[in-house]
């Protein structure tokens, strides 16, 4: 019999591994009805799904490995980088999901909600905060809507070699501002961000995406301390936004 790993537990969430089969447990279902939705609808590699009883949704594993971790060195190859990029800029293109994504208003009316947070619970140096505030105020413009993966860490993308394999979790999938991916997807690996503009391609403007670092560090840092993880480790959040001073 194989055995049970758990890739990742908290309270909103559970994901299992047991042999090739990822079960991800969800105690909202709307997500696992964006995920499936959006896999159907994106235009690049996703895992195959093998069933759905809610709150239960099981996909296969895809080939290849992730294309790195937050807080270490990307193995991967800058011509795998570059495919990630290509990759992107496929969804990008696409037709967008037929459901509402964020809007401005909501993107900074919540950062200015966790920035207050992070303040008054002095979690940093007021400096960095502020700073890093102004840093993020270049993503808070009007963006064309694109086809966005919404949650594009560098752990959802998976190569073998120089070729994109499966990207993974698309719970939060949908229309958004295309710059949100890259930032995600180059959180803590800055010096990756050339590569992978290789491939995606023109349009990308640099000053937004390190608005969107600064922006998703911030916003993200509550979440993570809640849930267990640790915005303070080498390499991750914390340290992204140290690096804007």
């Amino acid at each position: 019999m194989d055995e049970v790993e758990v890739v990742v537990a908290h309270r909103q969430r559970a994901t299992l591994r047991v042999g090739d089969v990822f079960l991800k447990v969800d105690g909202d279902p709307a997500h696992a009805d964006v995920e499936i939705r959006a896999m159907s609808l994106a235009p690049v590699p996703t895992p195959a799904i093998r069933w759905h009883r809610p709150p239960v949704l099981a996909i296969a594993a895809v080939p290849g490995r992730a294309l790195g971790v937050l807080g270490e060195p990307s193995p991967a190859s800058p011509a795998a980088w570059a495919a990630v990029g290509a990759a992107v800029r496929r969804l990008h293109g696409a037709p967008m999901p037929p459901w509402p994504g964020p809007g401005l208003d909501d993107v900074a009316a919540e950062l200015d909600r966790e920035c207050a947070w992070l303040l008054d619970n002095a979690v940093l140096p007021d400096a960095v905060i502020r700073r890093n505030r102004e840093v993020a105020e270049a993503a808070l413009r009007p963006w064309r809507p694109a086809f966005v993966h919404g949650d594009l860490q560098i752990t959802h993308v998976f190569v073998d070699g120089d070729e994109v394999t499966g990207i993974i979790d698309w719970s939060e999938a949908g229309p958004g501002d295309p710059m949100s991916d890259l930032a995600t997807l180059t959180l803590g690996h800055e010096e990756r961000l050339d590569d992978l503009l290789a491939g995606y391609g023109g349009g990308a403007d640099r000053d937004v995406i390190r608005g969107w670092w600064s922006l998703r560090s911030l916003v993200a840092s509550r979440w993570l301390i809640g849930h267990g993880f640790d915005p303070a480790a080498p390499g991750c959040e914390f340290d992204v936004l140290r690096a804007r001073m």
